[in-house]
């Protein structure tokens, strides 16, 4: 059991207040009886954080849905108007060869993505230090005017372009560690300096991009199948993290996939829940150094149940036990 780890108030002590959002519309989107991307997954993630005590030190937000202008910033205002207009009203409309919608996904995807920015808000008035979406659809696969791989809007993406735009931010790190490249947040922010993008992928895999990039503020780290704990570390030591402390972010956000575990058997990386932990470390250490400790993360991937379930609790746990940020208790 993990209840030690609940803030407690000891005087002159640091509690760092986390935020977790979610939203009832998340369990009602289903592709299908056999489909990966299942409303069972945030169901491991609840049983887990129940079973550990960490939802108790959880401060509970409903995500509110996106509004149209909050997605404009990062799609095409042609695309929205598709993906709303193929909403169905029964049974299942398929955008691409593995997304696909049901009369209730819609509604999910404007709450996961409204979600992020809800997320930004909170951590942005100092509401919160760190805040976890456990969100579904995900959303890095989706690019400027396609759906794909499971994704409608650009969760992430969308939450990054608000802390840009409503508060004067000039500089956002977009860190993901999904199994899969994010080509979406590649293609909506390549080239734009405000943003730097870290990605580290299996490859060659699923969505086959990634390795011919040039934009300057994307840092994409292809890793070949059966790559280790040690390999994975060494990557990001040696990629990412001299260019997240030479960008000095101002806000953190992460696309958290959890599929390159070892249990995942929808790729072939080798990643444990201690590794999630690291990252997650790392990630915090350079949002306290840069960004007054702010961090955003929105669920992506993760497809074994039980892995997803213990690797979110590590990385949550993680926000917990850095406490160099947050209210001073009397």
């Amino acid at each position: 059991m993990w209840l030690r780890l609940q803030p407690s108030c000891i005087p002159g002590t640091k509690i760092v207040s986390i935020a977790y959002i979610t939203h009832p519309s998340f369990m009602l989107h289903e592709m299908g009886a056999h489909h990966p991307e299942q409303p069972a997954r945030l169901g491991a993630i609840n049983d887990r954080l129940l079973s550990s005590g960490l939802n108790m030190a959880l401060h509970h937000y409903d995500a509110p849905r996106a509004e149209r202008e909050h997605l404009l910033r990062v799609h095409d205002a042609a695309y929205i108007d598709r993906v709303f207009g193929a909403s169905p009203r029964e049974g299942l409309t398929w955008l691409d060869g593995d997304t696909a919608m049901n009369p209730y996904t819609l509604e999910a995807a404007l709450h996961a993505a409204g979600a992020a920015v809800q997320a930004v808000d909170l951590v942005m008035a100092g509401d919160a230090q760190r805040a976890f979406c456990a969100v579904r659809p995900p959303g890095h696969h989706a690019e400027r005017a396609r759906a794909m791989g499971f994704c409608f809007f650009n969760n992430v993406a969308v939450g990054a372009a608000h802390a840009l735009a409503a508060h004067g931010l000039e500089r956002v790190l977009i860190a993901d560690f999904d199994v899969h490249h994010g080509n979406g947040t590649e293609d909506i922010f390549g080239g734009d300096e405000r943003v730097l993008f870290c990605s580290t992928f299996q490859h060659p895999f699923y969505p086959h991009s990634g390795c011919d990039t040039r934009a300057p503020n994307v840092v994409n780290v292809p890793l070949p199948a059966q790559t280790d704990s040690g390999a994975f570390r060494e990557a990001v030591s040696t990629y990412w993290l001299p260019a997240i402390d030479a960008f000095e972010p101002q806000l953190v956000m992460i696309s958290a996939g959890f599929d390159a575990h070892v249990e995942d058997d929808m790729a072939n990386l080798r990643l444990h829940e201690r590794d999630y932990a690291w990252i997650t470390r790392k990630l915090c250490e350079r949002a306290d150094r840069y960004a007054e400790g702010r961090i955003v993360s929105s669920l992506e991937g993760g497809y074994a149940l039980g892995a997803l379930g213990r690797s979110v609790a590590v990385h949550i746990k993680e926000f917990l036990e850095d406490r160099r940020d947050g209210m001073t208790c009397p």
